[in-house]
């Protein structure tokens, strides 16, 4: 068995580095692999399938780094380490680009194609690889106009769990297409290459943002429900509670940003966020502003900041705007840290989803990101989170793999027939089960609500 890439076993020097030093959450879990594999090319990645095979361990796959409970990182396991894999090829006959997974999809991706009138709709967090990303079903920049990010994939190379290359698209292997796009660390093999679908670059990306004070929080998200399925679709509809730069302290911000060609568009889009009730309240209002997507990622870098402690949840919402806004008012206005920062990410109206894995949304997607920095505030910061996210149980549909840790909080993340359809595949594709799957204290409680249970 030839390997190019570098191995690290337990115990040896360069191994704990190789274990933790790509994993972006400072709250490092200390499972420990058997084997660390860095792949320096998919001959590699079929080489460590049939290593795993071979020694009897399974195996578990590492792309970006970003996943906020470090997924990858299993004990006993052979960990496979994608972050060499970084290929990119744009092909203008079509505008798909092929991608390895390790690709960042804002640092690295995001320029290639703005340098050729080009985007793809990537993580918002410009640092997140795209195999997660993709394979989680991506929200990424628009979700609520352009749809998932999954969506875009037309196809993919894969590595199988008898350690073959094949492809899959809507004709080649469907089953693994489908299971591609929403089944995040369930899918039953490792994907190398993806082809995506990319769209014009918008020529007059244009923002207005409001920061209000927080005790408006109630009445500004009630509003916020009331009007954002009448929106222009073009237009990413955010609030966050965090405190903005040049700020002193914690406000409640409202962003829209029109992904638009012409600054005429853009304030036509974003002119019904001059109807808030709340409007002469407001501490600042910048209003159609242009902007562009490297300022756009400069901040979001700025509210994710490398190295900190994370705890992340999150929850799908229903129900009405007087029930909904009042519920998060606690969430959006007693964080246990200065950079801790709540987000309300408006999905409204619901697009029809394709036939695919990804397929539990609702209107109102909402996400706390518990941030800290000393090893001490870990029990107060987590415990305020579960606290949070059980008040929002009873307006709670489920969750989205993307910021979810089954280890703390499972919910359901796929509908039942969509769930039941990819354990069919998961056991038709990799019936020895090779692949280590989702982390979970307890594969029981996968894809249900616990509350539901006890009806």
């Amino acid at each position: 068995m030839s390997l190019r890439g570098r191995v690290y076993r337990k115990g040896e020097p360069g191994y704990e580095e190789a274990r933790v030093g790509r994993i972006f959450n400072g709250r490092r879990p200390g499972r420990s692999p058997e084997l660390i594999l860095f792949a320096e090319d998919e001959e590699d990645v079929v080489q460590a399938v049939r290593l795993a095979r071979a020694q009897g361990l399974r195996l578990a796959v590492r792309a970006g780094g970003h996943s906020w409970a470090a997924w990858s990182l299993r004990e006993g396991a052979l960990l496979l380490d994608l972050s060499r894999l970084q290929g990119m090829v744009y092909d203008e006959a079509t505008d798909v680009v092929a991608v390895a997974p390790a690709v960042q999809g804002g640092a690295t991706l995001a320029p290639y194609l703005e340098a050729r009138g080009r985007m793809f709709h990537g993580g918002h967090c410009p640092t997140v690889g795209l195999g997660g990303f993709l394979l989680q079903g991506g929200m990424g920049w628009n979700c609520r106009g352009w749809g998932w990010a999954a969506e875009a994939v037309v196809g993919l190379e894969v590595v199988t769990a008898e350690g073959e290359r094949v492809r899959a698209n809507a004709k080649e292997n469907p089953d693994l297409y489908w299971a591609a796009r929403g089944a995040g660390p369930g899918f039953p093999g490792v994907v190398t290459r993806f082809y995506l679908q990319t769209r014009p670059l918008p020529r007059a990306l244009t923002q207005t943002t409001h920061i209000y004070p927080l005790d408006c929080t109630t009445e500004v998200l009630a509003w916020l429900q009331e009007v954002h399925a009448q929106v222009d679709p073009r237009v990413e509809l955010v609030a966050l509670s965090l405190v903005p730069p040049g700020f002193g302290e914690r406000a409640l911000v409202v962003h829209g940003l029109a992904m638009v060609d012409s600054r005429a568009e853009g304030r036509e889009a974003l002119a019904p966020l001059e109807t808030s009730p709340a409007l002469g309240k407001a501490l600042l209002r910048q209003v159609a502003e242009p902007t562009c997507f490297e300022d756009e990622r400069r901040e979001q870098l700025r509210q994710n900041p490398e190295g900190a402690r994370y705890a992340v949840d999150n929850a799908w919402l229903q129900g009405p705007p007087g029930v909904v806004a009042p519920l998060l008012m606690e969430a959006f206005t007693t964080p246990p840290t200065p950079e801790t920062f709540a987000l309300w990410f408006s999905m409204a109206p619901l697009r029809p989803l394709p036939d695919m894995a990804l397929s539990l949304q609702s209107e109102i997607y909402f996400a706390l990101y518990t941030i800290w920095r000393d090893p001490a505030d870990d029990a107060r910061c987590r415990g305020w989170l579960a606290q949070q996210m059980r008040r929002l149980e009873p307006i709670t549909l489920g969750q989205y793999l993307g910021d979810s840790d089954f280890t703390t909080r499972s919910l359901r993340f796929m509908q039942e027939e969509n769930w039941a359809r990819l354990q069919a595949i998961r056991a038709r594709r990799d019936p020895l089960g090779l692949f280590v799957g989702y982390l979970t204290n307890d594969e029981r409680t996968l894809n249900r609500n616990p509350w539901e249970d006890h009806a």
